[in-house]
Protein backbone atom coordinates (compact mmCIF):
# COMPACT_ATOMS: atom_id res chain seq x y z
CA UNK A 1 0.00 0.00 0.00
CA UNK A 2 2.75 2.42 -0.76
CA UNK A 3 0.66 5.11 -2.71
CA UNK A 4 -1.49 5.31 0.88
CA UNK A 5 -1.05 8.39 2.48
CA UNK A 6 -1.56 8.96 5.95
CA UNK A 7 -2.66 12.49 7.45
CA UNK A 8 -4.40 14.37 9.99
CA UNK A 9 -8.07 14.78 9.54
CA UNK A 10 -9.78 17.84 8.80
CA UNK A 11 -13.20 19.41 8.05
CA UNK A 12 -12.88 18.89 4.34
CA UNK A 13 -12.87 15.08 5.18
CA UNK A 14 -16.21 15.27 7.11
CA UNK A 15 -18.53 14.47 3.93
CA UNK A 16 -16.38 10.70 3.17
CA UNK A 17 -15.78 10.08 6.59
CA UNK A 18 -19.83 10.58 6.81
CA UNK A 19 -20.27 8.52 3.93
CA UNK A 20 -17.86 5.81 5.15
CA UNK A 21 -19.25 5.73 8.90
CA UNK A 22 -22.89 5.48 7.02
CA UNK A 23 -21.71 2.07 5.27
CA UNK A 24 -20.47 0.47 8.43
CA UNK A 25 -24.08 1.63 10.60
CA UNK A 26 -26.22 0.66 7.76
CA UNK A 27 -24.68 -2.75 6.89
CA UNK A 28 -22.37 -3.95 9.31
CA UNK A 29 -21.56 -4.79 13.15
CA UNK A 30 -18.65 -2.66 13.92
CA UNK A 31 -20.33 0.32 15.88
CA UNK A 32 -23.96 -0.34 17.64
CA UNK A 33 -24.79 2.99 16.17
CA UNK A 34 -28.43 2.16 14.27
CA UNK A 35 -29.05 5.08 12.25
CA UNK A 36 -25.93 7.22 9.94
CA UNK A 37 -24.97 10.40 11.86
CA UNK A 38 -25.38 13.18 8.88
CA UNK A 39 -22.39 15.20 8.36
CA UNK A 40 -23.18 18.22 9.99
CA UNK A 41 -23.24 15.33 13.52
CA UNK A 42 -20.06 13.97 12.26
CA UNK A 43 -18.66 17.11 11.60
CA UNK A 44 -19.13 18.38 15.33
CA UNK A 45 -17.47 14.96 16.38
CA UNK A 46 -14.78 15.56 14.50
CA UNK A 47 -14.21 19.14 16.13
CA UNK A 48 -14.62 17.92 19.43
CA UNK A 49 -12.21 15.34 19.42
CA UNK A 50 -9.36 17.84 17.81
CA UNK A 51 -10.82 20.25 20.47
CA UNK A 52 -9.27 17.81 23.11
CA UNK A 53 -5.71 17.04 21.25
CA UNK A 54 -7.10 13.87 20.50
CA UNK A 55 -5.51 12.09 17.32
CA UNK A 56 -7.59 11.93 13.88
CA UNK A 57 -6.24 10.34 10.48
CA UNK A 58 -7.51 10.17 6.73
CA UNK A 59 -6.05 7.20 4.84
CA UNK A 60 -6.04 9.15 1.69
CA UNK A 61 -5.58 6.76 -1.58
CA UNK A 62 -5.31 8.18 -5.11
CA UNK A 63 -6.52 11.83 -3.85
CA UNK A 64 -9.80 9.68 -2.37
CA UNK A 65 -10.02 9.43 1.28
CA UNK A 66 -10.44 5.58 1.36
CA UNK A 67 -10.56 4.97 5.76
CA UNK A 68 -10.20 7.03 8.86
CA UNK A 69 -9.59 6.37 12.34
CA UNK A 70 -9.34 8.28 15.34
CA UNK A 71 -8.96 8.17 19.45
CA UNK A 72 -11.42 9.45 21.69
CA UNK A 73 -11.44 9.25 25.49
CA UNK A 74 -12.04 5.61 26.43
CA UNK A 75 -14.22 7.15 29.97
CA UNK A 76 -15.06 10.36 30.87
CA UNK A 77 -14.40 10.11 34.51
CA UNK A 78 -11.29 12.16 35.35
CA UNK A 79 -9.34 9.17 36.32
CA UNK A 80 -9.91 7.62 33.25
CA UNK A 81 -7.46 10.18 31.17
CA UNK A 82 -4.86 8.45 30.05
CA UNK A 83 -6.71 5.76 28.30
CA UNK A 84 -8.33 6.12 25.12
CA UNK A 85 -10.60 4.28 22.67
CA UNK A 86 -9.73 3.55 19.20
CA UNK A 87 -12.10 3.74 16.51
CA UNK A 88 -10.99 2.60 12.40
CA UNK A 89 -13.15 2.37 9.74
CA UNK A 90 -12.31 1.59 5.76
CA UNK A 91 -14.41 2.39 3.17
CA UNK A 92 -15.65 -1.51 1.35
CA UNK A 93 -13.75 -1.04 -1.58
CA UNK A 94 -10.18 -0.58 0.01
CA UNK A 95 -10.69 -3.40 2.52
CA UNK A 96 -7.67 -6.32 2.95
CA UNK A 97 -5.38 -3.77 1.27
CA UNK A 98 -3.54 -2.78 4.57
CA UNK A 99 -5.08 0.59 5.19
CA UNK A 100 -6.34 -0.69 8.81
CA UNK A 101 -2.65 -1.19 9.36
CA UNK A 102 -1.31 2.00 8.44
CA UNK A 103 -4.30 3.82 10.61
CA UNK A 104 -3.82 2.03 13.85
CA UNK A 105 0.11 2.13 13.74
CA UNK A 106 -0.04 5.94 13.16
CA UNK A 107 -2.93 6.36 15.91
CA UNK A 108 -1.11 4.54 17.91
CA UNK A 109 2.30 6.56 17.05
CA UNK A 110 0.30 10.23 17.94
CA UNK A 111 -1.65 8.60 21.08
CA UNK A 112 2.06 7.72 23.01
CA UNK A 113 3.03 11.30 21.54
CA UNK A 114 0.49 13.05 23.14
CA UNK A 115 1.45 10.52 26.55
CA UNK A 116 -1.81 8.32 26.60
CA UNK A 117 -0.76 4.98 28.69
CA UNK A 118 -3.17 2.55 27.10
CA UNK A 119 -5.47 2.25 23.98
CA UNK A 120 -8.65 0.33 24.65
CA UNK A 121 -10.23 -1.12 21.76
CA UNK A 122 -14.76 -2.29 22.04
CA UNK A 123 -14.92 -4.13 19.01
CA UNK A 124 -18.61 -4.66 18.16
CA UNK A 125 -19.28 -7.97 17.41
CA UNK A 126 -17.27 -11.34 17.80
CA UNK A 127 -17.65 -12.60 14.68
CA UNK A 128 -15.40 -9.50 13.32
CA UNK A 129 -12.50 -11.72 12.97
CA UNK A 130 -10.45 -8.68 10.86
CA UNK A 131 -10.55 -6.33 13.39
CA UNK A 132 -9.78 -8.48 16.35
CA UNK A 133 -6.60 -9.81 14.08
CA UNK A 134 -5.23 -6.13 13.21
CA UNK A 135 -5.56 -4.88 16.84
CA UNK A 136 -4.00 -8.29 17.50
CA UNK A 137 -1.12 -7.88 15.21
CA UNK A 138 -0.59 -4.38 16.60
CA UNK A 139 0.38 -5.42 19.46
CA UNK A 140 -3.47 -5.69 21.75
CA UNK A 141 -4.40 -8.60 24.16
CA UNK A 142 -7.72 -9.73 24.93
CA UNK A 143 -9.35 -8.56 27.82
CA UNK A 144 -12.81 -10.65 27.28
CA UNK A 145 -15.99 -11.10 25.62
CA UNK A 146 -19.16 -9.64 26.99
CA UNK A 147 -21.66 -11.80 25.41
CA UNK A 148 -25.21 -10.58 23.84
CA UNK A 149 -24.78 -6.93 25.34
CA UNK A 150 -26.28 -5.36 22.04
CA UNK A 151 -28.88 -5.85 19.76
CA UNK A 152 -28.92 -5.16 16.07
CA UNK A 153 -29.86 -6.36 12.41
CA UNK A 154 -32.24 -8.92 14.38
CA UNK A 155 -29.77 -10.11 16.27
CA UNK A 156 -27.83 -10.46 19.56
CA UNK A 157 -23.98 -8.64 19.35
CA UNK A 158 -20.88 -9.77 21.71
CA UNK A 159 -18.33 -7.14 22.11
CA UNK A 160 -14.77 -7.97 22.10
CA UNK A 161 -12.48 -5.61 24.46
CA UNK A 162 -8.85 -5.95 23.98
CA UNK A 163 -5.99 -3.32 25.44
CA UNK A 164 -2.74 -2.27 24.50
CA UNK A 165 0.28 -0.40 26.72
CA UNK A 166 1.35 3.09 24.99
CA UNK A 167 4.68 4.27 26.42
CA UNK A 168 5.63 3.85 29.83
CA UNK A 169 2.07 2.51 30.44
CA UNK A 170 1.63 2.63 34.21
CA UNK A 171 5.43 2.05 34.83
CA UNK A 172 5.43 6.23 36.30
CA UNK A 173 2.91 8.46 37.00
CA UNK A 174 1.32 10.65 33.91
Amino acid sequence: MSDALIRPAGLQDVAAITRIYAYAVRNGTATFELEPPVEAEMARRQQALLANDYPYVVAERSGMVAGYAYVSHFHTRPAYRWSVEDSIYVDPQFHGQGLGRLLITRLLADAEARGFRQMIAVIGDSANAASVALHAGAGFRLIGTLKSVGFKHGRWLDTVVMQRALGTADASPP
